[in-house]
């Protein structure tokens, strides 16, 4: 089974991408995030017209998180309160970041981790929060489903080789302490980065910046993630960046991650 995660940065914009590659890239499930649309306004023509079926969690302009699945999907939920309590999801929810289903016995979570903006804005307090219902969210899934692959845009940097100049990162927004921490936390669960043990080196990055000819230099980081639980870290057989579609032109910022399980 192969699964991607890709944050495509508007589903429309890169739509013909994204068809492209899984005409190339023949995958059992890919996970979209930013896809920047409302529901109803989702292309699931063009996805179906590759031999996909979409399943989309949306909301206009901004966030946004789909599953491209090559059979149909059999349940489908979205964000937090389809499995946590409202006390516990309270405001999360309001923007569309998480989505799941179950695949070959797979339950499978695909994740738009918030940004941050700025280190102790606003944003970033929110970004500590969603972490910390995220961990009560996986907490509860496990009790149920052993075989956990959780995966998406994390918006952390998890290590120092994850980033292409981690001097100063501490101050830096996707890479401080906290944000590390609150991400260490969710993966002390029982989760293992798949990436990890097939590369142990530096310089693999998932996200460039448009700015600076940041692709060009691969002054890039290591932002999107496949974490699997022991079974499935076990069966994993390899695990790669596919850096082509970030040479396109218009792109995403990011570029796929595919992980394969035997």
């Amino acid at each position: 089974m192969k699964i991607a995660t890709w944050n495509v940065n508007s589903i429309r914009t890169r739509l013909a991408h994204v068809t492209q590659w899984l005409i190339d890239n023949p995958i059992d499930l890919l996970c979209v995030q930013e896809t920047k649309v409302v529901d109803e306004l989702f292309p699931h023509e063009a996805i179906a017209s590759v031999g996909y079926h979409a399943y989309a969690f949306g909301q206009k302009s901004y966030n946004g998180v789909a599953l491209i699945s090559r059979s149909p999907l059999q349940a489908v939920d979205l964000g937090f309160g389809a499995i946590l309590p409202a006390e516990i999801v309270g405001d999360l929810d309001d923007q569309k970041r998480v989505i799941s289903t179950v695949l070959n016995g797979v339950r499978i979570v695909d994740l738009y981790v918030p940004n941050g903006s700025a280190v102790g804005s606003e944003k970033y307090e929110y970004k500590l929060r969603w972490l910390k219902v995220l961990r009560e969210y996986l907490q509860t899934l496990l009790r149920q489903f052993p075989s956990l692959l959780v995966c998406g845009d994390f918006n952390i940097a998890l290590e120092d080789i994850d980033i292409h100049n981690p001097k100063g990162r501490e101050k830096q927004v996707m890479a401080t302490d906290l944000e590390r921490e609150a991400l260490r936390h969710v993966l002390a669960l029982g989760l293992s980065d798949a990436f990890r043990k097939f590369t142990t080196e530096g310089g693999h990055y998932s996200w460039w910046d448009y700015r600076s000819a940041g692709f060009r230099r691969n002054a890039g980081w290591r932002i999107d993630h496949h974490y699997l639980t022991p079974n499935l870290y076990e069966r994993a057989i390899s695990c790669v960046i596919d850096r082509a579609p970030r040479e396109l032109e218009q792109p995403s910022d990011h570029t796929p991650v595919i992980v394969e399980l035997s």
